[in-house]
């Protein structure tokens, strides 16, 4: 059932949540986060700003403008919701939360990999949620755009932030480029509306224990490896590939060319971000200690950068010129949103099931305002079944 909560007002602090509450929140939204970081931005969307009203959506937008810039903006936009709801402990739960899910998922099939050097049968199943994704992805571009390109200029930022969204710029530089738009607006434009509407046992021994054979000095050099590759970890998932492809398979040897193409495949079996590839690693080196250590050094440096955004966030979003900077950011965010939905729909509608599965997504989503999970579930028996190839 939706939560009943009074739906924060412009100007004040979002009502603030129990950690469990946002622990539960965020592992659902991450259990069912296929797609990447914008289908997943899809379902923050739907459930923290129309369905539960704990965010106004210009609030929700400018934490996904602000997790452009270091780390996934997934796992940031978490954080950023974290934040204002319950403060940097709950940042701290709502990111774990929301990273377990793909974790313990890349963890148990990678236990499976290396035991098996198969990936998994789940590839055909997966299919199925391709058109899912994209329907979700539109269902929200439509009603963040709806409601928030309410004039022409703003209509203007968002189409401009979409072309280049398709020619694949940075995202940091267009809402970079957005929020200096945003100075020109009119210095009556509306900043921050209200809230919108409403195996065997032996097979799996391997995950169950941690390895005798870890050590400190080993666990520390993979924290090392990856920290650093977290100071870098520069326009999502897609572009930290080859970065960890010359770190872990050209300079150090860790994964073959086939095993890291394989973890590519298992991380995208998974719901979350690709960069969950750092779990499939770190578990080759050192067994789930060396998962979770890889994973964690992984995001860390983009989860300390946004708390300090999130922080001055807090400080100065009412500032007139601040205002004026993010009143850009938002209809960009709609631009880039909408962009995603045209890059994925290129690979994954393909044939006419795939428009149809689509097209009855987006009703179902959009208009009938179904959650996401029974229709990605229905998507993904579907594709399991031969029915969406």
């Amino acid at each position: 059932m939706p939560d009943e909560a009074a739906p924060p007002l412009h100007g004040n602090p979002p009502p603030r949540r129990s950690l469990l509450d946002l622990a539960f929140l965020f592992a659902r939204i991450g259990a069912i986060g296929f797609g990447g970081g914008m289908a997943v931005v899809a379902l923050m969307e739907r459930d923290l700003v129309r369905r539960r009203r704990l965010l106004s959506l210009d609030e929700f937008l400018h934490g996904v403008g602000l997790g452009q810039i270091l780390g996934s903006f997934a796992v940031n936009a978490a954080a950023f919701a974290g934040y204002r709801l319950g403060g940097w402990s709950g940042a701290v739960v709502s990111s774990a939360a929301f990273l377990a899910p793909s974790v313990a998922m890349v963890i148990g099939l990678s236990a499976l990999y290396f035991r098996y050097h198969a990936v998994p049968a789940l590839q055909s199943a997966v299919t199925g949620l391709g058109p899912v994704v994209v329907a979700l992805i539109v269902s929200a571009a439509w009603n963040i755009g709806r409601r928030s390109l309410d004039c022409w200029p703003r209509r203007a930022i968002a189409a401009a932030a979409l072309a280049a969204g398709l020619l694949h710029v940075n995202p940091a530089w267009i809402l970079l480029a957005s929020g200096m738009a945003g100075f020109f607006l009119h210095a009556g434009a509306r900043s921050a509306p209200g809230a919108a509407e409403s195996g065997s046992t032996p097979t799996m021994a391997p995950l169950l224990a941690l390895p005798a054979v870890s050590s400190v000095a080993g666990l520390a050099g993979l924290a090392s490896v990856f920290l650093r590759i977290g100071l870098i970890f520069f326009g999502g998932g897609f572009v930290l590939l080859p970065v960890l492809h010359d770190r872990l398979v050209t300079r150090l040897g860790w994964l073959s060319p086939r095993e890291f193409i394989d973890g590519v495949a298992i991380s995208q079996l998974t719901p979350g971000p690709i960069a969950v590839l750092a779990t499939f690693a770190g578990y080759h080196r050192q067994g789930v200690a060396g998962a979770l250590i890889a994973t964690v050094a992984l995001f860390l440096p983009g989860f300390l950068w946004m708390l300090f955004l999130c922080r001055q966030y807090e400080l100065r979003r009412d500032q007139p010129l601040a205002q004026r900077f993010l009143a850009g950011v938002n209809p960009a965010v709609a631009g880039l949103v909408l962009s995603a939905a045209f890059v994925l729909g290129k690979g994954s509608l393909t044939a006419w099931p795939h428009w149809a599965a689509a097209a009855a997504a987006f009703l179902l989503l959009a208009l009938a305002r179904l959650q996401p999970a029974p229709v990605l579930g229905a998507a993904a028996l579907a594709g399991w079944l031969g029915w969406i190839r």
